[in-house]
């Protein structure tokens, strides 16, 4: 069993919820602001809710500003999301202002402001033994991951530093993680959509890499 440190278990989580508190406190304008222009450049809903997976694998409904439209092909199929994603959408995740709403996740407990990213619900069974130890502790509104390469890494890569993030959880690294963030959002790197992420989705190039290995034998 993975021995937890004193940060961990008695400071971090009156951190995020201090923090993620002064954070709605200053920004509470610029939220209401971004709200406003979501409803009159992309309609309602303001928000969007996705089921991710959290601490211990217990799903909870994540919440991100909208940043792109609804629009379907002839076959009443979504359009891919490189195509939807407005260019007021793509000024949002430049400047990661569509994860403010996370703010409020942080509040009520279902995530920490430094942590591995909550994935897709799918992703759950692709896991290896090792990589699950990702769930032993609240996603983040940041991570080790995203200030490593974010979409431009492939999934080996990403979970691996998942990986040393919980192995290695500890003030000084937290803090690190959030000063690297902000120079990556002031410096908007690594903003990648649709056909530009490098590693596609994890439950996909897992199935293709089982084929293979099926395949070999």
């Amino acid at each position: 069993m993975r021995k937890k440190g004193l940060y961990e278990r008695f400071f971090k989580r009156f951190l995020d919820i201090l923090l993620s508190l002064i954070a709605l406190v200053l920004f509470w304008w610029l939220i209401l602001i971004i709200a406003i222009l979501v409803r009159v450049k992309l309609g309602s809903p303001i928000l969007f809710k996705q089921s991710r997976p959290g601490k211990d694998g217990e799903v909870f409904n994540l919440y991100k500003f909208r940043t792109m439209t609804d629009e379907n092909d002839s076959e009443g199929k979504l359009l891919p999301d490189d195509i939807r994603l407005t260019k007021f959408g793509r000024f949002l995740r430049s400047t990661s202002m569509d994860e403010l709403p996370e703010l409020f996740n942080i509040m009520i407990g279902d995530m920490s402001i430094v942590g591995p990213r909550p994935l897709f619900v799918s992703y759950l069974p692709y896991y290896t033994k090792e990589e699950s130890i990702r769930h032993d502790v609240r996603p983040g509104l940041t991570g080790w991951a995203q200030v490593n390469g974010r979409n431009a890494t492939n999934w080996d890569e990403r979970l691996e530093q998942d990986i040393y993030y919980v192995d290695n959880i500890s003030f000084l690294l937290d803090i690190k993680i959030v000063f690297m963030t902000a120079f990556k959002v002031l410096k908007r790197s690594d903003i990648l959509v649709g056909k530009q992420i490098k590693a596609g989705r994890l439950d996909v190039v897992r199935k293709d890499r089982m084929l293979d290995d099926g395949s070999k034998d």
